[in-house]
């Protein structure tokens, strides 16, 4: 348990920096194969998105899926989505999504549901979307998301610079992709909820890389050049890793809770199109604060002059890692530190 005391403490030694290469490759690989998903497969839009006709009935007749598609292709709906929902007391219901119906295929569609489930017609619940209202949805969602760009990589540059904002905006841009990536290569249904859950990935897929950028920066303020910015970046990223993997772990295990409990056991589908969307989002920021967006802030400043030089009179000696470079910048304030002064002695007077 040692490595899990020195974690805590901040006191690891992982060379992050040094496996950048190898992280950008991984990066890039899914990245292409989800590009490549966007482009030949694209979404699955639920009815909010496409339009058409939603109806839900309680399954007392305790109709299968194929009973249930057999009967809907009677009346011309082979391709209509066919759910089982638990509505409770061992009741399932049964929710159907069909394209767009005029008034005689809405009422064959009524029908055919009742007679299969074994309920009345006035059981059944039909409701008509048009698709203007996914489409005002993504309007929206898309200005709100430019707009949250464009305050944060104003509000990183200003606190820190327009590097760090640079990296993390790239580190977000990657976890948007990724979890669209899922959406599309496994066919999963994209809905309102869904769009909600993705803008809330917007925070925590910045908050691990800006903690680890204002570490950065204080070591840097702290050490300045006497340390190349790889050792500065690994050493901050130690630091903050235990930090880093519990806010992940907090935030994890209730969306977790959601999913499991809330959408499988109950059977609540609105809790898992948000927390299938939410729970992919901060797994993969987890992973790009760590692991894309440093690793590209070094490779971006060791370019400049001051770093370069840096790099290069640290490769005359052996790198250090971490902790040495912890142990080293303790030393020197210790030994720059103004000496402290004795203490007078007062006299006492009889």
């Amino acid at each position: 348990m040692n490595w899990m005391q020195a974690m805590y403490r901040g006191e690891t030694h992982i060379d992050f920096i040094s496996r950048r290469k190898t992280y950008f490759i991984v990066s890039g690989v899914l990245l292409a194969v989800i590009f490549l998903s966007l482009f030949t497969r694209g979404f699955e839009g639920s009815v909010d998105f496409t339009g058409g006709v939603i109806i839900d009935a309680p399954n007392t007749a305790g109709a299968t899926v194929t009973e249930v598609r057999d009967a809907l292709a009677e009346i011309g709906l082979p391709t209509a989505r066919v759910q089982f929902t638990d509505a409770g007391a061992g009741v399932q219901n049964v929710l159907i999504q069909t394209e767009a119906l005029d008034n005689d295929g809405q009422d064959a569609l009524i029908a055919t549901v009742a007679a299969i489930t074994g309920v009345s017609t006035a059981e059944t619940n039909l409701s008509a979307v048009g698709p203007t209202f996914g489409a005002e949805i993504t309007a929206r969602a898309i200005r709100a998301l430019v707009i949250f760009l464009i305050v944060v990589a104003l509000f990183i540059s200003w606190r820190f610079e327009w590097k760090m904002a640079a990296a993390g905006l790239a580190a977000l841009f990657h976890d948007l992709a990724v979890t669209a990536g899922i959406y599309s290569l496994f066919g999963i249904q994209v809905t309102p909820a869904t769009v909600i859950a993705i803008l809330t990935i917007l925070g925590y897929s910045l908050y691990d890389t800006v903690v680890v950028f204002d570490k950065l920066k204080e070591n840097i303020d702290e050490i300045g050049t006497r340390h190349s910015f790889a050792e500065i970046a690994n050493l901050s990223m130690n630091q903050v890793l235990m930090r880093s993997l519990n806010t992940s772990l907090t935030s994890l295990l209730p969306v977790g809770s959601l999913l499991i409990v809330g959408s499988i056991l109950l059977g609540a589908a609105t809790l898992q199109e948000f927390a299938l969307a939410l729970f992919i989002g901060v797994a993969a920021g987890t992973y790009s604060s760590i692991f894309i967006a440093t690793p590209l802030l070094t490779v971006w400043k060791e370019r400049e002059e001051e770093w370069s030089r840096a790099a290069r009179r640290r490769s005359g000696g052996e790198s250090q890692t971490a902790t040495e470079v912890t142990v080293e910048a303790a030393k020197e304030r210790v030994a720059t530190a103004a000496p402290a002064r004795a203490p007078k002695h007062r006299k006492k007077h009889r």
